[in-house]
């Protein structure tokens, strides 16, 4: 599949995003619901349509283990948006962090 389909005539691109595995294989066995990515600069830039805030939609959602090559490696998802929410998580330290939750299921 290519990075763009039509949606109602329009051109979307997929997002795409790279998880460790032990995330990835969460995933792939549906024992986990949503991907975060932290609520900063860049993934504003990515997630949401500037300047009218509203948030942008995606073709689909394709998640890869780690920089890992090959099929195996690879889950494409339908997109199913995403909310923000305030976690704590090792990964992103010992502070509540506002982040992007993707919803996978």
């Amino acid at each position: 599949m290519g990075r763009l389909a039509d949606v109602g005539g329009i051109y979307v691109k997929k997002l795409h995003l790279h998880v460790r595995t032990v995330y990835f294989n969460a995933i792939k066995s549906g024992t986990k619901p949503e991907e975060y990515r932290l609520h900063n600069a860049y993934w504003v830039r990515k997630l949401v349509d500037m300047p009218s805030g509203a948030k942008r939609e995606f073709a689909g959602l394709v998640i890869y283990n780690a920089y890992q090559p090959g099929a195996d490696n690879r889950i494409e998802l339908p997109w199913r948006g995403w909310t923000l929410k305030g976690i704590t998580h090792p990964h992103f330290g010992p502070d509540e962090v506002t982040v992007f939750a993707i919803k996978l299921a």
